[in-house]
């Protein structure tokens, strides 16, 4: 599955030569590199276009996109768990939960309880799930990723700034930094002069 972007106001500005060509073919994908880079204009990009949504500026096709049952966006700066009981709507364990539990801790049980409870084939995406976890639960919810991706056949793509995922050799990763003002796509893509996200 390729996303191309033909067109992003924000993209222009980070000087992104245009088609932005976007492999989406993985079933775990980490969007890495350095604060302001577009990791997170990225993942919202992608979440707009695989619910078939317009958005002023963002022109936009997908190749070979597949049926998705439902995407699922949980941007951890925004969507703090406790600032949203609706997450847990008919749960009022987890609601109690939330508001005694750590940061890290509500975060963990998103993994284990609210994702897997999402249908098969969900697209997962994650805007720095990281952020209140320590390294070995970091590496705790890599697994996660990895079981969902297998046994629920999600498709997972996660912003993140973790070395511990960034590192993992069964995740593939997406260096925004490499591809700034790189015209890298080779004549078959089809699209000359674009920055080719892969």
């Amino acid at each position: 599955m390729i996303l191309k972007i033909l067109s992003h106001p924000i993209f222009v500005n980070l000087n992104f030569h245009m088609p932005m060509l976007v492999d989406l073919s993985h079933p775990l994908i980490l969007l890495a590199g350095e604060n302001g880079s577009g990791k997170s204009t990225l993942l919202w990009s992608i979440y707009h276009a695989m619910k078939g949504e317009e958005m002023d500026g963002f022109i936009y096709k997908v190749d070979k996109k597949p049926a998705l049952p439902k995407v699922f966006l949980f941007d951890a700066e925004q969507h703090n768990p406790r600032m949203h009981p609706e997450l847990f709507a008919g749960n009022p364990q987890m609601q109690e939960f939330v508001q005694m539990a750590s940061h890290g801790q509500v975060m963990l049980s998103m993994f284990q309880q609210t994702f897997p409870s999402l249908p098969e084939g969900t697209l997962l995406l994650l805007d720095e799930p990281e952020m209140a976890l320590s390294v070995s639960n970091q590496r705790r919810i890599l697994k996660m990723m990895m079981e969902l991706a297998d046994q629920k056949k999600f498709r997972i793509i996660c912003a993140t700034h973790s070395p511990v995922l960034i590192d993992a050799p069964e995740t593939y990763v997406i260096n925004l930094d490499n591809h700034i003002n790189r015209n890298v796509t080779p004549g078959d893509m089809g699209a000359e002069g674009a920055s080719t996200i892969q």
